[in-house]
């Protein structure tokens, strides 16, 4: 066989007609390996959320349970304070499932009666000379040290989610897969300045 008769067989129309639907299928196949990797991207993006937001629960609890055990120390010293105590006590930890802003709330909620205790405290020096008052202090210290990182954390993933789904051409992807942007933990302005905790 010579190269003409290859050439007949294949007339130059029809070898740029092939030429021109393989072009189509190579950019038509990385354009659905774009958006897969993308609709991937975003939602391991929206994965690392949900797990410094869990952070964050773990965080809340501990400091939670800290405060209550705390009530129970100043509550043994300082009868005359109920009212106060009761109040710290009638505090509910938010679900699970609830939105950062309630547990932002929640969180300066307890900012709040850690004050009330701390306080109470300051007009009982027995409650400050108690050794389980004092470890719990240094615990809540921790306790809000681990918080802090959390939501740092959480922020981080956060905004690096709410870019990207906002942003052209990925914006695309997160509109198809129904995506929202996610709201940030927010510390009420009372709570934005140091959390004083006295022994």
């Amino acid at each position: 066989m010579n190269k003409l008769t290859i050439l007949e067989e294949f007339p130059i129309g029809g070898i740029v007609a092939i030429a021109i639907a393989a072009v189509v299928l190579i950019i038509v196949i990385a354009l659905v390996a774009w958006w897969i990797s993308t609709g991937n991207l975003l939602r391991r993006e929206v994965v690392k959320i949900d797990e410094s937001a869990s952070g964050i629960d773990v965080a809340l609890t501990k400091r939670y349970d800290l405060l209550t055990k705390s009530v129970a120390v100043v509550k043994g010293v300082a009868k005359h304070e109920q009212e106060t105590l009761t109040n710290v006590i009638a505090m509910r930890r938010p679900a699970s499932d609830a939105s950062m802003k309630e547990k932002a709330e929640f969180e300066t909620s307890m900012t709040k009666a850690f004050d009330s205790i701390n306080i109470v405290a300051e007009k009982y020096p027995e409650i400050k000379a108690n050794q389980n008052f004092t470890q719990l202090q240094n615990q809540v210290a921790e306790v809000e040290e681990q918080l802090q990182a959390s939501r740092r954390v959480y922020n981080s993933n956060v905004s690096v989610y709410n870019q990207d789904i906002v942003v052209f051409p990925k914006s695309l992807v997160a509109n198809h897969l129904r995506m929202t942007r996610r709201d940030f933990f927010e510390a009420e302005e009372a709570k934005r300045k140091d959390v004083e905790i006295s022994f």
